[in-house]
């Protein structure tokens, strides 16, 4: 397994983490990006979130990891997808209209999303994830987080 998909992989373990702390309000990506073993994730957020929030979004990938969790993707049409997933499966940067089969990643009761790379079939598959930086622009009302894969 290589470096880019556990990396990969644990963007959508920090992202539910997030939402799971935050709520629905945190559910909007607006960018994420990885680089080996690191990664980052934006999402929108109206306010700057607590250290208690903050401590608490490491603990829950904590617990999601040693979970081990099974993975599952899905190929549907966009159409189903979007009745049975909702806008949950996008993010601020929606699939073109021309698209009209989507793959989809759900971790069940954590995150769900559309989203053509590869994946670890678990989430102990990932190794280690540490959060390693936050930062709250009020200007756009983004979360960002970076994190890194210790293996």
């Amino acid at each position: 397994m290589s470096i880019e998909v556990k990396t990969h992989t644990a963007l959508h373990i920090v992202k539910g983490a997030i939402v799971k702390v935050l709520g629905a309000d945190a559910k909007w990506s607006t960018s994420a990006g990885i680089d080996g073993a690191h990664g980052r994730i934006a999402v929108e957020y109206p306010r700057k979130p607590t250290p208690e929030q903050l401590a608490q979004i490491q603990t829950k990938v904590d617990m999601k990891i040693a979970e081990d969790a099974a993975i599952e993707t899905y190929t549907m049409t966009r159409k189903e997808a979007e009745q049975r997933l909702g806008d949950w499966i996008y993010d601020k940067f929606p699939l073109p209209e021309t698209i009209q089969t989507v793959t989809i990643f759900h971790l069940p009761d954590w995150n769900v999303n559309a989203c053509i790379k590869k994946h670890t079939k678990t989430t102990g598959e990932i190794g280690k994830i540490r959060i390693t930086k936050t930062r709250y622009r009020n200007s756009k009302q983004v979360l960002e987080v970076s994190y890194d894969i210790e293996e």
